[in-house]
């Protein structure tokens, strides 16, 4: 079993920055591949970045240049450092690791 915890949603301005944090516990050593999903109210939940054990990414075009992920292996923690952000980035952000979720953090951003 593998929890999921995150951090650092909040309520943002338009243009600022936020960076989220997912710790992972439990039967890690499985874990290959860690990301970032987000669902805003009323959309599906999408893809917004993620990241393998070795270090290849992957973003969602609607975020490319604005948010970077990156994980540490030796705390077991991925992170979303996100910037320039927009009212529609919006949503509930999730963190996943295989088959396992995080229960979400809020990202609020105001125009």
């Amino acid at each position: 079993q593998v929890q999921l915890v995150e951090s650092g949603g909040g309520l943002v301005q338009a243009g600022g920055s936020l960076r989220l944090s997912c710790a992972a516990s439990g039967s890690i050593f499985s874990i290959n591949a860690m990301g970032w999903y987000r669902q805003a109210p009323g959309n599906q939940r999408e893809l917004v970045a993620v990241i393998t054990s070795g270090g290849r990414t992957n973003y969602a075009d609607s975020v490319k240049g604005r948010f970077t992920i990156s994980r540490d292996n030796a705390k077991n923690t991925v992170y979303l450092q996100m910037n320039s952000l927009k009212p529609e980035d919006t949503a509930a952000y999730y963190c996943n690791a295989d088959i396992h979720w995080g229960k979400g953090t809020l990202v609020t951003v105001s125009s």
